[in-house]
């Protein structure tokens, strides 16, 4: 079983600060606790899904896990085909540097590992028979 941590895109994660941060300024002005008290919990929601998503690969299942909101198991030999994206949908991913992983009929999920090539060549030696079409 191995651990891979989400890519991180600092600049999407600085740019969330500065709105969150940037909010909150004239909350505090206007003294409107409740209001402040709301984006407290968002800033620390966003800090949960930044250091709590992860995806694990072991010997039957990709294991997803993004905060408390994504926890998915895909078993790897349903696993059909990995291609690179730089897609902008929601996702559990914290970078925009993706893995779609497509699977069973026609379900895909996309992800962000850090360590992209570790990862692909790990799923591949679970899964010889997923396609992998070449790419830069």
């Amino acid at each position: 079983m191995k651990k891979y941590p989400s890519k991180i895109n600092y600049g999407l994660f600085i740019f969330i600060l500065i709105v969150l941060i940037g909010s909150a300024i004239p909350l505090i002005a206007q003294a409107v606790w409740p209001a402040l008290l709301i984006n407290g919990a968002v800033l620390l929601f966003v800090a949960h899904l930044y250091r709590n998503t992860y995806y694990i690969l072991d010997n039957r299942f990709l294991k997803i896990t993004s905060g408390v909101l994504i926890t998915k198991k895909i078993e790897i030999q349903s696993i059909t085909g990995v291609v690179k994206t730089k897609t902008i949908i929601s996702a559990p991913a914290l970078s925009f540097d993706r893995l779609e992983i497509s699977y069973g009929q026609s379900s895909s999920v996309v992800i962000s590992p850090k360590d992209k090539a570790i990862f692909i060549a790990h799923l591949f030696k679970l899964n010889p028979q997923i396609n992998m079409p070449e790419q830069d």
